[in-house]
């Protein structure tokens, strides 16, 4: 039946906010025995206790509620989160991909406890507002501590790698961004008709436009330096990207968890041109550097312009499913 109360939404908010803490629980516990730099592997041992600490405090608030975990959500995340740590020891430049990867998810958590924080207050729930905000905190502050390790990152990413190498590490690194790009390109051309508002369509769409100018300026930099795209990395993304287009429109609250998403992958961009750029630099490739650093301009830009979105994200969601205030 569709929910037709805003603390009914409140439920199924926690729960997914308990899931996501199930995610997070196993890619943390992964993350330090794969890390290659004791600084990097520190904080994620860190960030299990608080992550420990956000899932019994999301808990306790669904018991108030007289309401329970989700078992199937919390599995999914549970086999979502074994799934990150095999896709980072598969990569070559494990310490980065996981670095980049997990500064992503930390956005996408900080993303969920703000949209749970504003749903708990139309709700009244004051005290869900409270545990919201303060795990919100924690998970952007997380985001900012992994910002500050890309350069130990990339030193850790290309420890083995000879001075000669460096220019093929490189262009796997502009590979990866063209993969990455054409994945955006996929996921913002579904973005408006699934946007729920004309200014988060206008959003979507004005960054597709960006999108498409970055992955031509990526696919130039590949071929000036005699390389190309990945055919099947640009593939596989793509497909991803369709995947995930199936996936929110199966939400009842599309609008708000695609503008989630949406902030978190411009994190994963964010996190793939800091590493770019970095590994540019070390390659001596200033023009490479020079147009990394464009584009991460951008992708801030657009982050933060879905950020300041949210809150009518909500709305539409709310109100497509007949959700009134309290």
């Amino acid at each position: 039946m569709t929910p037709d109360t805003v603390e009914e939404q409140l439920v199924k908010y926690l729960t997914d906010a308990h899931s996501i803490e199930q995610q997070a629980l196993v890619q943390m516990k992964t993350a330090p025995k794969i890390a290659s730099d004791e600084q990097i592997a520190a904080a994620f041992s860190d960030h299990l206790t608080e992550t420990e600490g956000h899932e019994r405090r999301v808990a306790e608030q669904l018991e108030l509620h007289d309401a329970k975990p989700s078992k199937v959500k919390d599995i999914a995340g549970s086999v979502t989160g074994m799934g990150f740590g095999a896709f980072a020891l598969a990569q070559p430049d494990t310490p980065g991909k996981l670095v980049v990867h997990a500064f992503s998810y930390e956005h996408m958590e900080e993303a969920a406890y703000d949209l749970l924080a504003m749903v708990a207050q139309r709700a009244g729930d004051t005290g869900t507002v409270q545990t919201a905000r303060e795990i919100e905190q924690q998970e952007r502050a997380m985001g900012d501590r992994l910002a500050g390790f890309f350069d130990r990152a990339v030193d850790a990413a290309l420890r083995e790698v000879s001075p000669d190498d460096l220019p093929e590490q490189l262009d796997k690194y502009l590979a990866d961004a063209h993969a990455i790009e054409a994945q955006a390109v996929q996921l913002l051309e579904k973005g408006p008709e699934l946007a729920g508002t004309p200014e988060l369509a206008s959003a979507y769409e004005e960054h597709r436009q960006e999108t498409e100018e970055h992955q031509r300026l990526i696919a130039a930099r590949l071929d000036a330096r005699s390389s190309g795209p990945s055919r099947l990395k640009d593939a596989a993304l793509a497909l991803g990207a369709l995947n995930w287009g199936a996936f929110f429109q199966a939400q009842p609250d599309t609008a708000a968890k695609l503008a989630a998403f949406a902030f978190a992958f411009e994190h994963l961009e964010i996190g793939a041109y800091e590493m770019l750029r970095r590994v540019a630099a070390r390659a001596g490739d200033t023009e490479t550097e020079r147009v990394a650093t464009r584009i991460l301009g951008e992708e801030h830009a657009a982050a933060d312009r879905l950020h300041s979105l949210f809150d009518q994200a909500l709305d539409a969601s709310l109100h497509e499913q007949g959700v009134g205030a309290r």
